[in-house]
């Protein structure tokens, strides 16, 4: 799974909304019309040779004021024992490339260990304290779920998928994500982004599908068939992956590796031409062979 991907794309297409949940004195300055995403920001440790790309930095003003100043959110998926370093590193690096003040969060995502992570880098001498660097911490095994399911905010909807639960909680959890998305009522796209997070954190077993099932039975018909319709759509999309899995497994049987234009043009068909071409008893040959003739003639 790539989480980094998953991360910045929920962050950046609901950065107020995840300012909002979390960080309330920031939001009450926060000129939310000024947002402006930054291209992404490489920099390279100059003792390793390692480069390391920031996450997400935004430039902003403060509200009813003209002065800007960064915010810049890195997301962790493993513990680094050396984070906070790192954290100070981005830090003056923005603050030198564009001499703006820098709000620095990071965001922990992994499931263990469970401890507080730290949100502080210093030096100091016995005599003399050098440096004391902080930044915000949103560390997702630390927070309650259970606190988050009236917030009806769609970063809550995605995050509580990765906060602490129960392991019998599961099903629950998922459920709680998918009632609040379905209130929300936002566009297609923005749905779907969110209901792809949730699932991809989420996966149930066929004991916790049966749980869900169970505590969907019981919520109010119209609710229902809002989530109702969210589920569909994942299990839509779940069989043109597996139709596309079995076009390319018969594939590379008859014609070996193939190369990554064949794969691309695979993973572009339509459900309907996916559907015309999935080999079926007693004519698994005849359409194998439109799809070979359509698909790579010119490999």
């Amino acid at each position: 799974m790539d989480h980094d991907r998953l991360f910045k794309e929920l962050l950046t297409t609901f950065f107020v909304e995840f300012v909002d949940l979390f960080f309330s004195e920031l939001a009450a300055y926060l000129d939310a019309d000024s947002i402006t995403f930054l291209d992404k920001e490489v920099f390279t440790d100059v003792t390793q040779g390692e480069r390391h790309e920031a996450d997400v930095v935004v430039q902003a003003t403060f509200r009813d004021q003209p002065l800007c100043f960064l915010i810049h959110v890195e997301t962790q998926a493993q513990p680094e024992a050396k984070f906070p370093r790192r954290m100070f590193r981005y830090f003056a690096r923005l603050h030198e490339k564009y001499d703006l003040p820098v709000y620095p969060i990071a965001v922990f995502s992994y499931d263990e260990p469970q401890r507080a992570e730290p949100d502080t880098y210093g030096i100091a001498f016995p005599d003399l304290d050098i440096l004391s660097f902080r930044f915000r911490v949103v560390q997702l095994n630390q927070l309650d779920w259970h606190g988050f399911v009236d917030r009806t905010n769609p970063i809550a909807a995605a995050l509580m998928a990765k906060m602490r639960m129960e392991p019998t909680d599961r099903a629950r959890v998922k459920l709680a994500c998918l009632r609040m998305l379905a209130k929300l009522q936002l566009d297609p796209a923005r749905r779907e982004l969110i209901s792809g997070f949730v699932d991809s954190y989420l996966r149930l077993t066929i004991e916790e599908k049966s749980e869900f099932e169970a505590e969907l039975a019981a919520i109010e018909p119209r609710e229902k068939e809002d989530v109702m319709e969210i589920v569909t759509s994942w299990m839509e999309e779940g069989l043109q992956k597996g139709q596309r899995v079995l076009v390319l497994r018969q594939l590379r049987k008859r014609l070996g590796a193939l190369d990554e234009r064949a794969e691309s043009r695979i993973e572009a068909l339509s459900t309907e031409r996916l559907e015309e071409l999935v080999p079926r008893p007693r004519s698994s040959a005849s359409i194998f062979g439109r799809l070979t003739f359509s698909l790579v003639s010119d490999i």
